[in-house]
């Protein structure tokens, strides 16, 4: 058997919980502050499998093994791990307080409605775009991915950051700091989780669920739902189909180009990504902003021509480009060359169409694309009914050769 110790939020383990010990393994900080009885093995958690190695062979023969963690082991901790190598019916786990839950705590906010990303050991982008688009989340930290990269990567984002160092023990520190204030400093290694913050909304409503809000129960939404200048609006029809190629979800960053009322950029807010819309003309942005606000989700607008607008810009996951200008094939070849997963571009003009494919094929995705065209129920005089077409439109996708599934969310707790 295995004995998984949690040592919560910077307590030590009772003795009891380790008497009989032959083998005990966990961090130097841990095994230094536990009562490690003085007969037992101890082994200092660095590469895991050698660890792993050590706890096997003290398992062939039946000898009781202690492994000391953090908090809540089974949360983004060496359960998994040790259920993976030895099964889950082999583990004795006794959880502490887990650093997202103290941190929470030690600023009086619930946490059943927080999404909890990791960026310890893996790619912060995926954290910086959930912080991007929730209003409350715990980041769980780690070398090169601390409160200095969160913040700089947040510093347009109106968000507060709570960053929790050495919870728990006499060194502890709860600091509210904007963004660039985060950047600006050298946190060292006492971070336990910073928490990214929109205090408007840091309470939220009650929840049946824990985790983020469900993905929405409908989308390609009528197109009176957003406000919109002379129908200049993306049809639904068009929408539903380039929602499904740009496949939005919860840690990514989609780009929408020209986007007029930001239909698009709302509905993929709505599926949980962080989106940035480009808009160049002044009433639009504002249409924008009305629509992403009357829809509750969180869409930051750059008011700028593309491609000179995209110049500052987080490289996206997906990318919509609407409009059909001059510039199109030029805006959406500057698109693909940044986008790590597709881009879709909806045109009215045939005569777009050969150049804006070669702009796909030539940054490395394959092509495919329809001419939409759908007629609508539409009421005549006397309780009858006829067909009223709308406007054909041709819709064009790239997928980047290879790319696969969207980027893997495992370090998001959902």
């Amino acid at each position: 058997m295995i004995t998984v110790v949690g040592t919560g939020t910077g307590a030590p383990p009772a003795a009891r919980e380790l008497a009989g010990a032959r083998l005990v393994v966990g961090g130097r900080r841990h095994l230094a502050a536990a009562p490690v009885p003085a007969d037992a093995e101890q082994v200092v958690l660095g590469p895991l499998a050698p660890a792993l190695d050590v706890v096997e062979r003290h398992l062939e023969k039946d000898s009781r093994v202690v492994v000391l963690a953090s908090g809540d082991p089974g949360f983004f901790g060496i359960v998994r791990v040790l259920a993976e190598r030895f099964g889950a019916g082999r583990l004795d786990v006794r959880p502490g307080v887990s650093s997202v839950a103290a941190a929470f705590a030690r600023v009086g906010l619930p946490w059943d409605d927080a999404v909890v990303v990791s960026a310890h050991g893996r790619d912060l982008r995926t954290a910086v775009n959930v912080c991007r688009a929730r209003p409350k989340v715990a980041v769980l930290t780690g070398p090169g991915a601390g409160p200095a990269e969160l913040g700089a990567a947040l510093t347009a984002d109106a968000r507060v950051l709570v960053v929790a160092s050495a919870i728990g023990t006499g060194d502890e520190r709860v600091e509210r700091v904007t963004p660039v204030e985060a950047a600006a400093r050298d946190w060292g290694s006492a971070v336990s989780v910073v928490l990214c913050l929109d205090e408007s909304r840091a309470l939220g409503a009650v929840r049946t669920v824990a985790g983020p809000a469900a993905a929405p129960g409908r989308w390609a939404l009528e197109e009176g739902e957003f406000t919109h200048r002379d129908s200049m609006i993306t049809k639904f029809e068009v929408r539903a189909l380039a929602l499904a190629r740009l496949g939005p979800r919860l840690g990514d960053l989609v780009w929408d180009v020209g986007a007029g009322s930001g239909s698009v950029a709302v509905e993929c807010a709505r599926l949980g990504a962080a989106v940035v819309a480009v808009e160049k003309t002044p009433d639009g942005v504002g249409r924008i902003r009305a629509n992403a606000a009357a829809h509750e989700v969180d869409v930051r607008v750059v008011h700028g021509s593309a491609p000179d607008a995209l110049a500052g810009l987080d490289d996206p996951d997906a990318v919509f480009v609407g409009g059909g200008g001059r510039e199109l094939a030029d805006i959406v070849a500057v698109c693909a060359r940044r986008a790590r997963r597709s881009v879709v571009v909806a045109m009215a003009a045939l005569d777009r169409v050969p150049a804006v494919r070669a702009a796909l094929t030539g940054a490395g995705f394959g092509c495919d694309g329809v001419l939409l065209q759908s007629s609508r129920l539409a009421p005549l005089p006397g309780d009858v009914t006829r067909l009223a077409a709308t406007n054909p439109v041709f819709l064009l996708w790239g997928a980047r050769h290879g790319a696969g599934s969207p980027v893997s969310r495992e370090g998001v707790a959902l």
